[in-house]
């Protein structure tokens, strides 16, 4: 990010630390370039040279890209003026009609990462309504990519639908690692050889999807009339995608009233 400043809000925390060090690492950005806000001015991050600073507005003037990475529920309380800043809001269910009018900012992008971060294999998809410039989409996609890989969508509605679909990060393949090794339990399996078996599945086979197409598999072990087929024929029949669109679209409705 050649001659730009870049801050993180919340900078020390888990979602804008993970960003933090993928930047370092990465050499996205020289760590003099980089300013981090925390209340008592100490963290481990200092180690690398990017500067800690325990006033948000000084950090916003430091800068010339801003990400705010705090809590949704914590953002009326962040006053900061950041006219003529990018700012890049990697907050659930707050629009960006609120981030301009809080902040004052013009450009304001919302990016939606998960906890994947951690790995740095999120995905990450993000909406901004100005016409950015080539470059300007260049920084946001390779300052993004720092922790996984990410894509712009053609609406913010995209964006709250995506908080509860990629956003819930490992949420939903742990609700179903749970709730297969429950059952086997409850069908007379060992407690830890249903956790080892839901594991396999959720963990180890489903990397199998990184170089197959999902339907095409379906349609694979569907064919043969098995054991495999009569579960999933199971779980079709009794609604299954229909659920899922349910239980989306609740989460969806959740960051569209804001939080």
């Amino acid at each position: 990010m050649p001659a730009d400043t870049l801050g993180i809000i919340g900078g020390s925390g888990w979602l804008g630390g993970a960003l933090a060090r993928a930047v370092l690492d990465s050499r996205f950005i020289d760590a003099d370039r980089l300013y981090l806000s925390n209340r008592s001015g100490d963290h481990p991050l200092a180690a690398s040279g990017a500067h800690l600073l325990t006033d948000n507005q000084a950090l916003v003037e430091a800068s010339d890209t801003l990400v705010i990475a705090v809590r949704p529920e914590q953002f009326k309380a962040l006053h900061v003026e950041a006219s003529g800043k990018r700012v890049i809001s990697l907050m659930a269910g707050v629009t960006s009609q609120a981030i301009r009018d809080a902040t004052g900012a013009t450009t304001v992008i919302r990016a939606m990462p998960n906890a994947a971060v951690e790995i740095r294999q999120s995905f990450t998809p993000w909406h901004c309504a100005n016409n950015l410039s080539a470059a300007e989409q260049d920084v946001v996609q390779r300052l993004l990519e720092c922790v996984g890989s990410a894509s712009r969508v053609p609406s913010e509605d995209n964006i709250d639908y995506l908080s509860a679909l990629s956003g819930t990060g490992p949420a939903l393949p742990a609700l179903l690692m749970t709730a297969l090794a429950r059952q086997a339990v409850a069908a007379g399996i060992p407690e830890d050889i249903a956790c080892r078996a839901a594991r396999g599945v959720v963990v180890s086979a489903s990397q199998l999807l990184a170089t197959h197409e999902p339907q095409a598999m379906i349609d694979s072990l569907v064919a043969y009339q098995g054991v495999t087929a009569a579960t999933l024929q199971s779980l079709l029949d009794a609604g299954f995608e229909r659920r899922i669109g349910d239980a989306l679209e609740a989460g969806a409705q959740v960051a569209r009233r804001g939080m």
